[in-house]
């Protein structure tokens, strides 16, 4: 019966995707052998936790952000940036300024992407990859597009089962055999996609099972912030004191960890959203 060799395409490409994602997720997660242990137990700065936690465009979230409530960015919430001040205080902020230009004012979207592919991100991500604090992209890359032939495996499940049922001949009470039987396949995938899922909740994409581990060790009132308290957005009444200074310390480092989300100020929290991709892919 032909639906029968459907059903072996379908069983065959949903196994053989699930193995390879499960390939996948054992390398993502197989601690390095080489880690340099003086390096790996050096503390994280902030670009390191912005990049553990969420990648490149998050240490240039952090480096914007930083300038931003320091006034010398402006992060518009219709999509703009404008530098105040051309002087940066780091690599990081001096390429953030190189990426808006001579005239001082860009749109947000091309400054980050051209920021978090530039050299100086390349070059820190390199170090958490060589402290083993990072997962490389090969492997990170490797693990998505695992991911992504699940998927594309439960869709020929589902295009393969629907054939099988209208294929001449059958009989109404054989439909829902052949149907039951397209559901296993469906089900393995489905339930890989699942865990997958459930998993990501849990840890960080670029971080390695090491890295994880010195986010989740970060003090649990910093990385419980979502809502700075009132002057973390830029200080006191006068922006100035101890209490600003916490105020802008808690803030970097809850969007270092939390991202865009972290942030009170609802014009600046709309300045840093956008659609997100990979700058190493392609």
């Amino acid at each position: 019966m032909i639906w029968v060799i459907l059903l072996l395409v379908a069983w065959f490409a949903a196994m053989l995707t699930c193995l390879r994602f499960c390939l996948a997720s054992a390398r993502a997660a197989r601690p390095p052998s080489d880690t340099p242990p003086t390096t790996a137990d050096a503390g994280l700065t902030l670009y390191e936790t912005a990049f553990l936690a969420g990648g490149p465009e998050r240490v240039v979230d952090v480096a914007m952000v930083t300038m931003h409530v320091r006034k010398r960015l402006l992060l518009a919430h219709t999509g703009w940036v404008t530098v105040v001040d051309p002087e940066g205080r780091d690599d990081v902020e001096r390429t953030v300024i190189r990426a808006v230009g001579p005239g001082r004012q860009s749109p947000t979207e091309p400054v980050r992407a051209a920021t978090a592919a530039a050299e100086v991100v390349r070059s820190l991500a390199d170090r958490l990859v060589g402290a083993g604090l990072a997962v490389p992209h090969a492997v990170r890359s490797g693990l998505d597009a695992a991911h992504a032939a699940v998927r594309r495996s439960a869709v020929l499940v589902v295009v393969l089962a629907v054939a099988a049922v209208l294929l001449p001949g059958q009989e109404g009470q054989l439909d829902w055999l052949v149907a039951a039987w397209f559901g296993l396949p469906l089900l393995l995938s489905l339930g890989c996609l699942a865990i997958q899922r459930a998993e990501s909740r849990s840890y960080s994409a670029w971080a390695s099972p090491v890295g994880q581990d010195r986010l989740d060790a970060l003090p649990k009132p910093v990385r419980g912030v979502q809502r700075p308290a009132d002057g973390a957005d830029g200080g006191g009444a006068d922006g100035n004191g101890p209490d600003a200074a916490a105020g802008e310390r808690a803030l970097l480092v809850a969007v270092a960890v939390s991202g865009a989300r972290a942030v009170r100020d609802p014009l600046l929290r709309a300045a840093l959203t956008g659609r997100r991709r990979d700058p190493y892919a392609g």
